[in-house]
């Protein structure tokens, strides 16, 4: 290991460790607390639907892309314990799309499932902002260790990586939604993150695929030469 990444590799102790994950526990839950005073204080603005709208669906994407990057910061700065906090993380990323999809359902239909349903259908931006939002009640609902045994480490894995599809898929209903404002400088710096984010996943995937490939030549060779 490169001198400088010996540096970065910290372990905390099992305290400092609950201390922190206690700390980001408090600092995810401030954009929540934010809204609740904003509407208390009855500061959301002239239009309120709007800002919990934007606010709350900004936050998922935050979160989704904070999720994203625990692998790749994990990887580059050898600090593994990073991985326990992924799932805390993750659940925030759902508990902001519920407060996103709540919003659209109750303030925008008043809890009407057929017209919420004929909007899904006819807006395509909402279509596929729904469709990130079911694809995200699987992997909230196998959160658990008990569901990690249920389904098996191999299983719990490849469920998992529908985050792959969802960001994106979140990325295009924020863009979508943007383009009738002609205003795309967020979508473009939250597609750029995710772009990077997921790229970097598969040039780790191709060099660790190349390696085993090299690695199986010389047995290849091995065993042709002592049929031989």
């Amino acid at each position: 290991m490169p001198v400088f990444m010996q540096r970065l590799a910290w372990n905390p102790s099992p305290r400092q460790f609950k201390s922190l994950k206690a700390v980001l526990f408090v600092l995810a839950l401030l954009p929540f607390v934010r809204l609740v005073a904003y509407a208390v204080a009855d500061k959301l603005g002239a239009n309120p639907l709007e800002f919990i709208t934007r606010s709350t669906g900004d936050w998922t994407l935050y979160f989704l892309c904070i999720t994203l990057s625990v692998t790749p910061l994990r990887r580059l700065s050898n600090w593994n314990w990073l991985v326990k906090l992924r799932r805390m993380l993750g659940l925030f990323a759902f508990f902001y799309a519920v407060l996103h999809f709540t919003t659209f359902i109750w303030f925008d239909h008043f809890f009407d499932l057929g017209e919420m349903w004929k909007d899904v259908l006819k807006r395509p931006f909402i279509t596929v902002g729904f469709t990130a939002f079911v694809l995200l009640l699987p992997l909230a609902l196998t959160s658990t260790n008990r569901m990690v045994k249920r389904l098996g480490a191999q299983r719990w894995q490849w469920l998992h990586r529908l985050i792959y599809i969802i960001a994106p898929l979140g990325i295009l209903h924020f863009w979508w939604m943007k383009a009738g404002k002609h205003d795309f400088a967020q979508p473009l710096l939250f597609g750029a993150i995710v772009a990077v984010l997921l790229l970097v996943r598969v040039w780790w995937r191709l060099r660790r695929t190349a390696a085993e490939s090299a690695l199986s030549r010389p047995r290849d060779a091995a065993k042709e030469s002592a049929v031989a």
